[in-house]
Parts: C-alpha cells; sequence; structure tokens
C-alpha cells in the first residue's frame, strides 16, 4: 500500500479525506496536526483519538508556536503587517508554515502522496500546493473536495457509510484560530454591508473597566509585560488573554483573494493588533524619518507576498534582513491603556527616544541653529518651487 499523509484538522473536510484515500484509493493515511496556538492539550489530544478512531496509522501533533514566531510573527510586528491596512495575516501566515511541516511529516514516514481539504474556490489550496511542489517536487499532492466539487451533505452520507457518525452540523461561524489572531466567518461576511453580531467573535466583553499594561520591547521584540520578562510567544498569550476580556481587536477585512475575487472576512486579534501599534508607536520615537518610510514600503510588499503563499521567494529573506538591522534601536517601553472595546497609546520611554535631542523642542525653541540659518534654508529649500512657478506662471495668470 502506498503513503499518504493528510494534513488533518479533525473537520468534516480531512476526515472524508482519510476515508477516500482508505477506501477508493486504497492507501495507508498518516495523519498529522499542525498546531499554531489554535489547539488547547484537551483538543489535541481528542484530534489525535479521532484520528485513529477513523483508521489512521499513525498521527502526529506538532506544535510550531516557536517557529512559527521565529519564522513569521516576529518579521509581522517589525513591518508593523497589516494587509490592506486592517488585517494581521492571523490565519494565512500560519497556512505556509503548516504545509512546511506537513512535507517534513510526508518525508520521514515515507510517503508518495500528501492530502489537504481546501476547496477550488479560497487561497488555502495556493499556499499549500505552492510550497509542497516547491519543497517536495517528487511528492504527488491529493485534494478530494477540490477535485470532486462535494458538497456537504455528500461527505457526511459517504463517512456515515463507512460508519462515521459524528455530528456533522454546520456551524453558524467559522472559527480559525491561532496566536497571531482568529479569523471568523459567517453569513454577514458573504455580504458587502452586513456586520458580523458581537456573539459571533470567540471573546466576549468582560470588563468595562480600564487597565494600563506596559509592553517591553528590545529592538522590536516583545521581551516583557510590566517589567515581567518572558518568551516572545508567552507574553503575546499572556497579552491576548488580559485584551480580550476587553473585547479588543474585532474587525472586518477586505481584501483580493489570489485566485482575483473580493473576499470579507471578520477577524479577532486583541493582542496583535496592540502589539503592532504599540510597537509602530515606539518605532516613531527610535528610528530616522527614512528607516521608517522604507520600512513601510518593504513591509506592504513583505505582508503581501506572505498573505499570497510566495514565503520562499528569496526576496523574503532580504526584506527580513531589513527589518531585523531597522530594530537596532527600537527598544524601550510603550504604555498602553486597555478599555472595552478599544485601547490607547498613552506614550513611551526609551534611552533611543530622538525626541530628548538637545537640538530643540518642535514648535517651541531652537538651540542647534540660528534665525539667520533657518532662514537661509529656507530659501534654498523653497527653491525648486520658485523656480517652476516663475518659468510656468501657473497660479500668477
Amino acid at each position: 500500500m502506498e503513503k499518504v499523509v493528510v494534513a488533518y484538522s479533525g473537520g468534516l473536510d480531512t476526515t472524508y479525506c482519510v476515508k477516500y484515500l482508505m477506501h477508493e484509493k486504497n492507501m495507508e493515511v498518516h495523519t498529522v496536526l499542525v498546531n499554531t496556538g489554535g489547539f488547547s492539550d484537551e483538543e489535541l489530544k481528542a484530534t489525535e483519538e479521532r484520528a485513529y478512531a477513523i483508521g489512521s496509522k499513525s498521527h502526529a501533533n506538532l506544535t510550531i508556536l516557536d517557529k512559527f514566531y521565529d519564522k513569521a510573527v516576529k518579521y509581522l510586528i517589525y513591518g508593523n503587517v497589516l494587509k490592506n491596512n486592517t488585517y494581521p495575516l492571523s490565519v494565512s501566515a500560519e497556512r505556509i508554515f503548516q504545509a512546511i511541516e506537513v512535507i517534513e511529516y510526508a518525508k520521514s514516514v515515507g510517503a508518495k502522496y500528501i492530502a489537504h481539504g481546501s476547496t477550488g474556490a479560497g487561497n488555502d489550496q495556493i499556499r499549500f500546493d505552492v510550497i509542497f511542489q516547491t519543497l517536495a517536487p517528487s511528492i504527488e499532492i491529493i485534494t478530494p473536495i477540490r477535485d470532486l466539487s462535494l458538497t456537504r451533505q455528500q461527505e457526511v452520507e459517504y463517512l456515515e457509510k463507512y460508519g462515521v457518525h459524528y455530528s456533522w452540523e454546520k456551524a453558524q461561524y467559522s472559527i480559525n484560530k491561532g496566536i497571531w489572531g482568529t479569523s471568523v466567518g459567517g453569513k454577514e461576511t458573504l455580504t458587502s454591508n452586513e456586520a458580523l453580531p458581537s456573539e459571533a467573535y470567540p471573546s466576549q466583553l468582560q470588563r468595562e473597566d480600564s487597565e494600563k499594561v506596559i509592553l517591553n520591547f528590545e529592538k522590536g521584540e516583545l521581551i516583557g509585560l510590566n517589567g515581567e520578562k518572558e518568551s516572545p510567544v508567552k507574553n503575546i498569550q499572556k497579552l491576548d488573554e488580559l485584551a480580550s476580556q476587553f473585547a479588543i481587536g474585532r474587525d472586518i477585512h477586505v481584501g483580493d483573494t489570489i485566485i482575483g475575487i473580493k473576499g470579507r472576512v471578520g477577524f479577532e486579534a486583541a493582542a496583535p493588533m496592540v502589539i503592532i501599534k504599540a510597537h509602530h508607536l515606539l518605532e516613531k520615537h527610535t528610528q530616522t524619518k527614512w528607516q521608517q518610510y522604507w520600512g513601510d514600503q518593504l513591509a506592504n510588499w513583505y505582508g503581501m507576498l506572505l498573505h499570497e503563499g510566495n514565503y520562499l521567494d528569496p526576496v523574503m529573506r532580504d526584506v527580513e534582513a531589513f527589518m531585523e538591522s531597522s530594530q537596532n534601536s527600537v527598544t524601550g517601553d510603550v504604555i498602553v491603556e486597555l478599555k472595552p472595546y478599544n485601547f490607547s497609546l498613552v506614550g513611551i520611554e526609551s534611552e533611543y527616544d530622538l525626541m530628548k535631542s538637545d537640538f530643540g523642542q518642535y514648535g517651541e525653541v531652537n538651540k542647534g541653529w540660528s534665525a539667520d540659518d533657518a532662514k537661509g534654508f529656507i530659501k534654498l529649500y523653497g527653491n525648486a518651487n520658485k523656480i517652476y512657478h516663475n518659468v510656468n506662471k501657473t497660479f500668477s495668470e
């Protein structure tokens, strides 16, 4: 029997893939779940038990939080990446690294095939297939849901034929959770004018007061909260737990899918939104104008390429090198006030704060130049405009 590895979540589509490959293709099926922060220990255990119950020859739960942070999340923070100025790439970034881990697992068990449960209408099929084809060109890809254009009812009926009688009642809202945020899809996101109801989001408002929290950054990384140092991953999780009590980080993203159609999805990303905005404020105090400018340009491209599955293009390593270098002075504390449904940035404290210079204070007093220096500079600064309008007389007629 030829071996196939299924990228398995325990849901309807991937469960169908397991049974279909066993019974229709006569394959030895191995399953792997790659956890980027969306599964508790209890959920991982239950998923493993379900995989074996439906006939998986072997199953692995691979938790890659630290690797995902080091390879992706860190750079999303460095770049303050928000797709279309809104979405922190919560789910799209995860798929790349899930695909990479699935390949490694497939190689370890000697599988000739890899299977996933993506449909033909979304972005994930592209992210998975591009990574698979690039890193494992000799391993063939099987996508039963996409190839057979199956409905949920057809999948349920097929599984029942083979004794799989789990409750497959479609949830009103689809939830995909990870360390860098949770996507939320429902009937409202299929429209252009309806908002998701509050109850659709996984975290509900628990606190109606406010709380100040200090984010401690060192070279762009979140190394602590309120002076208590932990790994960046643990700090993200702690901040998310706190900020979620205020129902912070809810929004709806509208964007262009890789296949060319417009898409709309809700998301909840309490920690990511607070961290990105806090980090950005610290950069504005500690970086030069041109560091900020080129950081914005490159980060926009980085986010788009990552979103569209181009993580393996070498230009991504080039951009990451710039981002890493740009963070040398991004060290200090950012004070944030958490409130119901929103937060505000109070200010920063940093030894690298460029507002602390001895040259002057904006709008107040100058110490590094004279009045004559200022007038001479302004005269030269305006030369290009004066020359153009002297020649063209556009506003003088």
